[in-house]
């Protein structure tokens, strides 16, 4: 134990009002974190139904007892980490508003997504493997809280397209192929790897990589420096 959380024998330490629920919220959320990712890789192999609540028990090494003291069921935990994953991907669009510099927004959105797609490419496969089965789990979230974020961020560029500050396009149609290029990265690495060969894994081929697909959309939407 810490020193700073031992009582000296002479005096006793006055308790800080709310401190032992922030460590106990602080702790909850560390362990759900620990499960989430642990999660990610079993469901990432196996698909939700290949996954079982004892494997991914044992890829977080907690005795299943304790997972199921966060989560009641494997869906509960499937659920949290799609969830998870589009309460990620949804913030990296912050940098896209009305007064931005829609080169920097686009090149931060742009950088943001393969940051995620090589940080978490297990969490990228789960998400792609749910859409690809028919999104049953996140039907109503994609075409809910994503479309809604979608059509605001869609608004904002149309309004740099009218001031002249961004290439005519359709806003919908750049997201749908950022996405599919950064998430390339995550979901067939395998193919990328094979390709561009081992470097790709390195933080310089990351660099390479990411500067390239930024300088591909820059140019696309007429920001290229």
């Amino acid at each position: 134990m810490p020193a700073t959380d031992c009582l000296a024998p002479s005096r006793a330490r006055i308790p800080t009002p709310g401190a032992a629920p922030v460590r106990a919220a602080r702790v909850r959320e560390r362990n759900q974190a620990l499960l989430l990712r642990a999660a990610e890789r079993v469901f990432a192999r196996h698909g939700f139904a290949g996954a079982t609540v004892a494997d991914i028990a044992r890829e977080a090494d907690v005795p299943q007892a304790n997972l199921h003291y966060y989560y009641r069921t494997k869906r509960d935990l499937y659920r949290a980490v799609l969830q998870n994953i589009l309460a990620l991907w949804l913030k990296e669009t912050d940098a896209i508003v009305n007064d931005a510099n829609p080169s920097a927004a686009i090149e931060d959105y742009v950088r943001a997504k393969m940051r995620f797609s090589y940080d978490y490419p297990e969490a990228s496969r789960v998400f792609a493997n749910e859409v690809l089965h028919g999104a049953h789990e996140l039907g109503g979230y994609l075409a809910g809280d994503l479309r809604t974020l979608v059509l605001a961020k869609s608004k904002i560029m149309r309004g740099w397209i009218r001031r002249g500050k961004m290439a005519p396009l359709d806003p919908t149609q750049l997201f749908f192929a950022i996405w599919a290029v950064t998430q390339t990265y995550a979901d067939f690495s395998a193919q990328v790897e094979a390709v561009a060969g081992p470097s790709a894994r390195s933080a310089a081929g990351r660099e390479h990589a990411t500067s390239s697909v930024v300088t591909l959309f820059l140019r696309a939407t007429g920001l290229a420096r």
